[in-house]
């Protein structure tokens, strides 16, 4: 299954809480998807790694972080990042968005 969120496709996507301050989901990347380029204006992503590797990538300043299952990454509000499996793989991750209200910018085209 594929399923289609703001302008990217995932494997899967379940969500588990939404209000109008807080999001609760988990997310299924497969070997070729990623979250692309973006950042949020008010919100942090807590990301957590459920299976495979979760790389999360960012700017400002520009790093990468590959978790494992069990292991937990924050992304500040204004911080671009992008989100993927390893590369030929597949991971899921659970992501809590908040506290505030969400939204989704994404980067300037040819960034990135």
């Amino acid at each position: 299954m594929t399923v289609s969120n703001q302008d990217y496709e995932l494997e899967d996507l379940e969500i588990l809480a939404e209000t109008p301050e807080l999001r609760v989901r988990i997310l299924t990347l497969g070997p070729e998807q990623c979250v692309p380029w973006h950042h949020h204006t008010r919100i942090t992503d807590t990301f957590f790694c459920l299976e495979g590797q979760t790389v999360i990538e960012t700017r400002e300043p520009m790093a990468a972080q590959r978790l494992d299952p069990g292991q937990r990454f924050a992304v500040p509000p204004g911080q671009p990042h992008r989100v993927s499996p390893a590369q030929g793989t597949r991971c899921r991750f659970l992501i809590v968005q908040g506290v505030g209200e969400y939204d989704y910018v994404p980067a300037e085209s040819g960034v990135g």
